[in-house]
């Protein structure tokens, strides 16, 4: 008997897009263990296409509030900051406008938990 296999096939879809813009606030310990970053008020968590804008992303958070990057990945566009939440927040909010303003992207809502 053989067994019928799936193939799953990952496209990216190209465009300008801040897909995801979330914070956590105050987030358990084990969240900041299972992720490996030093302990903070919040967590941004935040998801760009095309996926090299998280190194920009990266850059205009370190200028706009005193966070943290706790884990950049040019080749997912994932970006992960902490800080305290006021920090995480301005440090978003930055990003969103600098994309959508000078780099034409469709900026995203910001959602917490």
């Amino acid at each position: 008997m053989t067994e019928k296999k799936q193939r799953v096939i990952q496209e990216y879809v190209p465009g300008k897009q801040l897909t995801l813009a979330h914070i956590i606030a105050n987030p358990d310990e084990a969240l900041y263990t299972k992720l490996g970053i030093g302990q903070a008020g919040a967590i941004g968590i935040l998801t760009l296409t095309p996926v090299e804008t998280a190194i920009i992303a990266a850059d205009i958070a370190t200028k706009a509030a005193d966070i943290e990057i706790g884990y950049l990945d040019r080749f997912t566009g994932s970006l992960v900051i902490c800080g305290t939440v006021s920090n995480v927040e301005m440090a978003i909010q930055a990003i969103n406008h600098f994309l959508s303003r000078h780099l034409k992207f469709e900026p995203a809502e910001i959602t917490r938990s």
